[in-house]
């Protein structure tokens, strides 16, 4: 089976001649080709069920390798089950229009902060409306950089609580069965907060932003492309909701830690050129292939390398850090938790450890570090 690690170790070195790495995907790079090989050091687990000694390299652990997501992602999970409730969830997408590209690559880190804000903002302020809602609701939000050809697509997969505390928090309003929000509002003022936000940072902090060298007079570009984007129609689309809490948790450790290509779509590697199978959404989701040069492939694949130490999960609401566990526990006295959450709540808080290779029965669990092992291959 092919991998991205066998791509970047066969293809780098011919990329590096016509391309050059930031630090942030030096650093991606450099994790992703020594992950689970001798340069990385090994361990040594024990069955805990036949006691077979198993020796294995040590990961990475980098959010942008394939190989590490899902062990990450158990463990994500399972710190956030003690906030689940028992309330339908919905899934609201936030994307941007592809004339904002060029601006996010260059700016990553203020271009993204601001989709966060005005996404957030834009929920808040529509939900504690007592038109639509009246609530303090709850919400994680992901960023998500890709489209499934590996372009840039930045957007956001936010999962709202059906429902928040009222004013006095002393009630839990409920939402409608399949219906949080109007779209088309949504839409509108996502579109006029993100636009407001980015036009007041530019003003106050101009030498904090990065432009393509095409764009020679930066001010007179951006406030163009504002202009520009004040007319065209901006896209934010709601799925169908969860129908139980466990689809959310599934759903949470499916997304939370995707990376831009996974490596079960590869499907070949040769001559120069990478192969790979991709959803078209825009052809009724049907499946096809794609095939690119060694050098693209590997530049589309850097596009999605996140600054170092920027969070790409983020809680808000009732769900925020600092007052989560307060607000669940006077939500569950306020509506109570089934016997079904309950007892799923329990049957997903088990570690995540791999099946023992040997007895098919027990699990490996990490007994100590070794030095100087080299593992025959």
């Amino acid at each position: 089976m092919i991998e991205i690690q066998d791509i970047f170790k066969v293809y780098l070195p011919n990329f590096l001649e016509n391309y050059q790495l930031s630090f942030n995907q030096f650093k991606a790079v450099n994790a992703l080709v020594n992950c689970r090989s001798e340069v990385l050091g090994s361990h040594l687990d024990t069955c805990d069920s036949c006691g077979h000694n198993h020796i294995s390299y040590n990961s990475c652990r980098n959010r942008h390798c394939p190989k590490c997501q899902a062990a990450a992602s158990h463990q994500w999970v399972q710190r956030q089950q003690e906030s689940l409730l028992d309330v339908q969830y919905f899934h609201v997408v936030f994307t941007v229009p592809d004339s904002l590209n060029s601006l996010f690559l260059f700016n990553q880190s203020l271009c993204f902060n601001l989709l966060f804000k005005a996404a957030s903002d834009t929920l808040n302020l529509l939900t504690k409306d007592p038109k639509h809602l009246g609530a303090n609701i709850g919400f994680t939000c992901v960023l998500h950089t890709w489209g499934q050809n590996l372009s840039f697509h930045p957007h956001l997969h936010c999962i709202v609580t059906g429902g928040g505390l009222n004013q006095l928090q002393d009630q839990f309003i409920h939402s409608k069965k399949k219906f949080l929000l109007p779209v088309r509002v949504l839409s509108k003022v996502f579109q006029g907060k993100f636009l407001d936000y980015l036009k007041q940072l530019f003003l106050k902090r101009p030498d904090a932003f990065s432009f393509h060298a095409s764009e020679i007079d930066a001010t007179e570009h951006l406030f163009s492309l504002i202009n520009e984007l004040y007319m065209i129609k901006w896209v934010v689309f709601a799925k169908p909701t969860f129908k139980h809490s466990s689809a959310v948790l599934k759903y949470l450790g499916r997304y939370t830690h995707r990376i831009a290509i996974s490596n079960s779509r590869l499907l070949c590697m040769d001559d120069g050129l990478i192969t790979f199978k991709y959803k078209d959404y825009k052809d009724h989701n049907q499946q096809k292939i794609m095939t690119l040069s060694s050098d693209e492939f590997i530049r589309r694949f850097l596009m999605h390398i996140l600054p170092v130490g920027f969070r790409k999960i983020r809680h808000y609401g009732i769900l925020s850090n600092c007052v989560r566990k307060k607000k669940i526990t006077l939500i569950r006295k306020l509506i109570g938790i089934s016997s079904f959450l309950s007892k799923l709540l329990v049957a997903t808080n088990v570690p995540f450890q791999p099946l023992c290779p040997v007895c098919k029965q027990g699990h490996l669990v990490f007994s100590r570090r070794l030095d100087h092992v080299r593992l025959l291959s």
